[in-house]
């Protein structure tokens, strides 16, 4: 989360595509380096919450920020390790008309590859608490593909998971 892209840290670029897109409330997950990462990046009235127990995986995570989101109709769902996230994709994704019938909006990009951010609509909320592991979201996409909808969204998404990833970048 702190590798410099640009000269800010990874997430920096994420939380500053968030409130450039006007994203409101954001809720911040973090994991074992907390502590410095909170004293590293500019915060604004972002709620930052700690994963007590990271290795768990991605989904302790997602479901930590789900329940500080409680009520939301629809929740936003952003990954740290993708920083050219834009204000513009992220604004294109949100404003995807709510369906009830399919409440799950997962964004394609120009390569035809379904990626991230995820948006959930209140009547998957509930799906998405209860993943486990470290697989995230894919696994709500194959258990239930019938309630997902795509959006294309112009250029790439990349993730920054590994040093090779942070060096292609």
């Amino acid at each position: 989360m702190l590798a410099l892209i640009k000269g800010r840290p990874m997430l920096q670029h994420v939380l500053d595509a968030a409130e450039a897109a006007e994203l409101d409330p954001v809720v911040v997950v973090l994991g074992a380096d907390s502590g410095l990462i909170e004293r590293t990046l500019v915060w604004r009235s972002e709620t930052r919450f700690v994963n007590p127990d990271p290795d768990r995986g991605l989904s302790s995570s997602l479901a930590i920020g789900l329940t500080a989101l409680g009520g939301q109709e629809r929740v936003l769902v952003l990954l740290g390790d993708q920083p050219f996230v834009s204000a513009q994709k992220l604004s294109l994704i949100a404003s995807t008309p709510r369906d009830p019938e399919h409440p799950i909006v997962v964004p394609r990009y120009a390569d035809g590859k379904p990626g991230n951010p995820v948006l959930i609509e209140r009547e998957a909320l509930v799906l998405a608490a209860r993943l486990e592991g470290d697989r995230g979201m894919s696994q709500l996409f194959s258990a239930e593909p019938d309630l997902i909808r795509y959006v294309d969204v112009p250029g790439t998404n990349p993730d920054v998971d590994t040093l090779a990833d942070l060096a292609a970048i």
